[in-house]
């Protein structure tokens, strides 16, 4: 999953954006709004973290502009625990707040599931089959064996069992989960499914010639 943190206090973006990266996110980073608003309109994030003091354009001012082109998942972040601050948030179309300071377990949690919502997932746990996927606990059982997976494993197969039946491109593949630094190489992707189908079997995951991969 792609993640991008609009954050003026950089001690605060270098926490948040390294323990995102260590819990398997893929993280891109903005210190002011129009940065933030740029790359919100121009990459498909599967949430975005706002703050909403910043520079050269606020969070409830960039909110606004992204609302009326996406319906990105947005969690806010503030220093002002007032309901008139909450209200205006999520009116103008925010998904969920978390005043500062605040717990990054908590942070990690309303994230998850801003994103298990925004594809019409309500449980945390995903079941294919024999293979039960907790996004909550970011573990994976085949039966009662749990099943050991890379964060970027884990990244890719939660991102296809999230859209279980559909198709889904090599393209949106990289571009949900790598950042704006990564450097790739064209076979990556092969390595990754080809270790995920010697752990959970080798139909877990189809491949679509000339389009993509799928589980069923």
């Amino acid at each position: 999953m792609r993640i991008l943190v609009i954050e003026d206090e950089r001690d605060l973006l270098t926490t948040l954006a390294q323990a995102l990266e260590e819990e398997g996110y893929a993280v891109d980073t903005a210190e002011n709004g129009e940065e933030g608003l740029y790359k919100a309109e121009s990459w498909d994030y599967d949430a975005i973290v706002l703050d909403v003091m910043l520079p050269k354009l606020d969070g409830f001012s960039l909110l606004k502009k992204l609302r009326a082109r996406k319906r990105t998942p947005v969690l806010m972040l503030t220093a002002r625990d007032t309901r008139q601050d909450r209200v205006l948030g999520l009116d103008i179309g925010a998904d969920d707040y978390v005043v500062k300071p605040f717990d990054l377990l908590e942070l990690f949690a309303r994230l998850r599931a801003l994103i298990r919502r925004a594809q019409g997932e309500a449980q945390a746990k995903i079941v294919v089959e024999d293979v039960q996927i907790d996004t909550a606990a970011r573990t994976v059982h085949r039966g009662k064996e749990e099943i050991t997976l890379t964060a970027r494993e884990y990244a890719l197969l939660e991102f296809l069992a999230l859209r279980r039946g559909k198709v889904v491109t090599r393209t949106m593949l990289y571009e949900h989960l790598f950042n704006e630094d990564d450097s790739t190489l064209s076979n990556l992707l092969d390595v990754h499914v080809s270790n995920i189908r010697k752990k959970l079997g080798s139909e877990f995951i189809t491949t679509r010639r000339g389009h993509g991969y799928c589980i069923e």
